[in-house]
């Protein structure tokens, strides 16, 4: 039987001069724009829009709207498996450790004192082995036309490797508080106004119902929330552990909001970039014209198919040599913030 897995966390600073690793998936949002001839023209646009968008939300005491500056680091976690010798197809020592997945982590400077306070990480969450689900695993279950199947345990090994991993002893001695992960809402969801309003993160909109993304996300402990901050057009969505509210100050969700805002525009300027702002009730599409494009070269055809690539590379070398070490191991894991799968 296997022992649990080790985690091994590497960081890896995100500026102008940034290059992908080797171990990087090349669909992530900050590897896809460090890529071609622009690449550093890119960085520079990102991180200046990021700053913008930061002095923008936090305007206390900030007459010239330039006090502050985020310094972002790549966070890379990767899962050391020990399994012995009754996993005889993990022989190969290179198929030991995993690159489990990748966050950004943001820390605020102040200029005006030269504090540095910590963000939240958990921004731009990447993985190969959510690759491997959504783009491998799930289609091979579609069987039969116009009719949409789950299969079963979907999203289970990733969630619980995922809480495995803020449980351990690498996540805590780095990371004094619960990751958030800020995403695009889905364009399969209608969204709308509840009546709440945050000082920082603006109105709150509710999904009509869940979708596949919110129930792998509840799989990982992490309950969602929409809200639309101040200046923006289209709502984020908020997956957290905890209360998203009480957790956190107002500099740290202004820190997650302005990078994950500027990611969005350029990513997908179809909704966040719109020249109209959703109304009470809105429904996201990439189908429209009226929105402004940034001049960040992004390639989103290329990450879409690349997903896939990805996903056989979980399968080769994380998946299959280690099927049956991962099934024992995730028979016996009891998640100790077990996070109930909201039904679609």
């Amino acid at each position: 039987m296997a022992n649990d897995f080790a985690f091994r966390i590497s960081t890896t600073r995100f500026d102008e001069d940034y290059t992908p690793s080797d171990s990087s998936r090349i669909t992530t949002n900050f590897a896809n724009l460090a890529r071609g001839e622009r690449r550093r023209e890119n960085l520079r646009s990102a991180l200046a829009m990021i700053d913008a968008r930061l002095n923008d939300l936090a305007r206390t005491d900030n007459p010239d709207d330039d006090r502050y500056t985020a310094e972002l680091d790549i966070v890379s976690a990767n899962l050391r498996l020990d399994d012995g010798p009754e996993d005889a197809a993990a022989d190969a020592a290179e198929d030991r450790e995993f690159p489990l997945l990748e966050v950004l982590d943001i820390h605020i400077v102040d200029r005006r004192t030269g504090e540095r306070h910590h963000g939240i990480v958990g921004n731009n969450f990447s993985s190969y082995l959510r690759d491997y689900d959504f783009s491998i695993l799930l289609p091979s279950a579609q069987q039969t036309p116009g009719e949409f199947t789950v299969p079963d345990g979907f999203g289970d090994l990733h969630g619980k490797l995922f809480q495995h991993f803020l449980e351990s002893d690498a996540y805590r001695e780095r990371f004094p508080q619960s990751p958030v992960v800020c995403i695009s809402v889905s364009t399969s969801r209608t969204y709308r106004r509840n009546g709440n309003r945050h000082p920082v993160l603006g109105v709150e909109y509710k999904q009509d119902s869940f979708s596949l993304t919110d129930e792998y996300f509840a799989k990982m402990g992490l309950q969602v929330r929409y809200f639309m901050p101040r200046g923006s057009v289209a709502p984020l969505a908020f997956y957290h552990r905890g209360d998203l509210l009480a957790d956190y100050t107002d500099l740290q969700l202004i820190g997650t909001i302005g990078t994950m805002e500027t990611f969005q525009k350029i990513y997908r300027p179809e909704i966040y970039n719109a020249t109209e702002p959703a109304g009470e009730v809105y429904r996201p599409t990439l189908e429209r014209d009226d929105f402004v494009r940034t001049d960040i070269t992004y390639d989103r055809v290329e990450r879409s198919q690349l997903a896939t690539t990805q996903g056989r590379y979980a399968e080769e070398h994380f998946v299959t040599p280690h099927r049956q070490v991962l099934s024992r191991w995730a028979a016996r894991y009891a998640a100790p913030t077990a996070q109930t799968a909201p039904t679609r």
